[in-house]
């Protein structure tokens, strides 16, 4: 197995929802951890709640020259990242695509595809070179199932999944590991924030179910990242019971 104490773990979006429970639980296990996010209280509050040395970055992964910049000027105990988790990603807005805000779909594609690649991008290089590694993106089954108004959101994730493929080819003869992990309905701030802060509509989303949680994301991550280094897992797809894939909407004109 991969021993989580030997590992420096690298979390964007770390200050809630999947990012703040993969810290929590790789926290437990003893990794060193760098958590970036935008916000800066949050970090701060959740490094004082972890028990191991834990580097924070306010960062907005959308820009690439911050990126670049907080990774170069990471101190030299926190160097070397063994696993970088690509969680940083959001959704706005559910309007079919000829009523949509453009400026949500520019959001969109600058964090969840743009973001994920600048952190990748500034990563990779010192993974091969000391060959270790291992990157986790994160995606959505909506990359693979379309749904009313998930137009660009979902396009950025399968998006997320053809690159993570794509990349774990391009690495084949090294022992750098990918893996894209696809959630389901899951209960964390991605409501709150798609509607942009409408609690009544968030809560809405999961009535009457039970969805993923961040910890349920947190112990898969977790799991996945310490196999023994020579399994790589390409894809996982996660759905809570009450959620499955497939299904067609037909339009059907009156008789």
């Amino acid at each position: 197995m991969t021993d989580p104490k030997n590992m420096t773990v690298f979390i964007t979006g770390a200050s809630s929802g999947f990012g703040e429970a993969s810290a929590r639980r790789f926290g437990v296990a003893g990794s060193k951890l760098i958590l970036a996010a935008r916000r800066t209280d949050r970090l701060q509050k959740l490094k004082t709640e972890l028990p191991v040395p834990v580097h924070t970055i306010t960062l907005d992964v959308r820009d690439r020259s911050a990126v670049d910049t907080a990774i170069s000027a990471l101190p030299s105990d926190f160097s070397q990242v063994d696993l970088l988790i690509n969680n940083a990603g959001l959704a706005l807005g559910t309007e079919p695509a000829q009523e949509a805000d453009l400026e949500n779909w520019e959001i969109m594609v600058d964090t969840n595809i743009k973001g994920l690649l600048y952190c990748t991008h500034a990563l990779l290089k010192d993974m091969v070179k000391r060959e270790r590694g291992h990157i986790i993106n994160i995606g959505s089954v909506a990359g693979t199932y379309p749904y009313p108004g998930g137009n660009v959101y979902g396009g950025t994730k399968a998006f997320v999944r053809q690159f993570s493929l794509n990349l774990r080819l391009d690495l084949v003869g090294t022992s750098i590991r990918v893996t894209d992990i696809d959630p389901g309905l899951a209960e964390t701030e991605f409501s709150l924030v798609r509607f942009k802060g409408d609690a009544k509509k968030a809560t809405g989303v999961y009535t009457g179910t039970q969805p993923i949680t961040g910890e349920d994301m947190g112990e898969i991550i977790f799991w996945i990242s310490t196999l023994p280094p020579h399994v790589n897992i390409n894809q996982i797809e996660v759905m809570p019971v009450c959620q499955a894939g497939g299904g067609f909407t037909i339009h059907r004109n009156p008789t």
